[in-house]
């Protein structure tokens, strides 16, 4: 049995806030699942949540909106470079024309016999929304933003990870996370992600050895972690003995993100990964089940430091 069951969410590290959210929940037409901080360090930094109106694992996007003075992030080699979510077949026209009228250029390519949709966060960060065939989830519905059935994103994709050398990523993807190969081409390679319900989610691996060396400090433009989805604490902690046990030791202790359970590695090409698991309570431990992500809401380790994060976070309109 696989220890791993699809993604989690995915995180990356944008700039303003607002028009992060403004992307996601308008453009994208993804729900405000959480908004709250980052709970790492000492820099008040927000972190929003966006994905399926419940809050379903595998629809998760995450951004830390970095918006600090001299801090930039920089895209390169060794770092995870796309984000990709998918999207009903026959789809792909609808976006193409949706982002250009709202001024995000955006163009059809193919990659490993799927269409996909090509375009930029605000920021800069590379997406692409994929015609999964073998993805029968629920599209995420907008009405409010246009977006009905037809054509809504069903959740995530998968990543697109740039290396300077295929071998020990893919040895790593092989060997430590079991995930299978399905198929390469002069670019690199495709991977399948284990999952409960079905094939519908991937890392795709781009060679990449004429880009430098892309950041990997908390930073503006780019992203910032995959995260997999082990299901429960048994399964992660079983994941963690296996990577250690084949020598990848630098799989970190359990970090208590609230709604979920973390643990992080930085994977043989650069990217960092995560591994994790949903609380029972989930979104519902500190907003009501039918309101989730619509206040602002603290760890209880920060709430004595409320007043000051707030006061040091960007205004925006949620």
């Amino acid at each position: 049995m696989a220890l791993v069951s699809g993604y989690h969410h995915l995180t990356m590290s944008t700039h303003g806030v607002q028009e992060d959210y403004d992307f996601y929940t308008k453009t994208l037409g993804l729900h405000s699942v959480k908004r709250t901080v980052l709970f790492d360090g000492v820099l008040p930094v927000y972190h929003l949540y966006y994905g399926s109106k419940r809050g379903d694992a595998s629809t998760i996007i995450t951004t830390f909106p970095f918006k600090k003075p001299g801090i930039y992030g920089r895209r390169g080699t060794n770092q995870t470079r796309t984000i990709m979510q998918a999207i009903p077949e026959g789809s792909a026209d609808f976006w193409v024309d949706r982002l250009n009228a709202r001024g995000i250029a955006a163009t059809k390519g193919e990659r490993f016999g799927l269409t996909r949709v090509r375009f930029a966060h605000p920021c800069g960060i590379p997406h692409e929304l994929v015609e999964n065939p073998d993805d029968t989830r629920a599209p995420i519905v907008n009405e409010a933003q246009g977006i009905g059935p037809a054509h809504g994103i069903r959740g995530i994709y998968g990543g697109a990870v740039a290396v300077s050398d295929l071998t020990p990523m893919e040895e790593f993807l092989e060997g430590g996370m079991e995930f299978r190969r399905e198929g390469s081409d002069e670019a690199g390679s495709m991977w399948i992600v284990p999952e409960d319900s079905g094939l519908h989610s991937v890392v795709e691996l781009i060679l990449d050895r004429e880009s430098p060396q892309g950041t990997w400090t908390l930073a503006g433009g780019t992203v910032h972690h995959l995260a997999f989805n082990t299901g429960n604490e048994e399964n992660q902690y079983a994941l963690k003995a296996r990577l250690e046990g084949m020598g990848y030791t630098d799989v970190s202790e359990q970090k208590d993100r609230n709604y979920f359970k973390s643990m992080y590695m930085r994977s043989p090409g650069g990217a960092l990964i995560e591994i994790a698991w949903t609380v029972p309570e989930g979104w519902a431990k500190d907003e009501p089940a039918d309101a989730i992500g619509r206040s602002l809401v603290f760890p209880p380790w920060f709430e004595d430091r409320r007043a000051e994060m707030e006061a040091g976070l960007e205004p925006a309109e949620f």
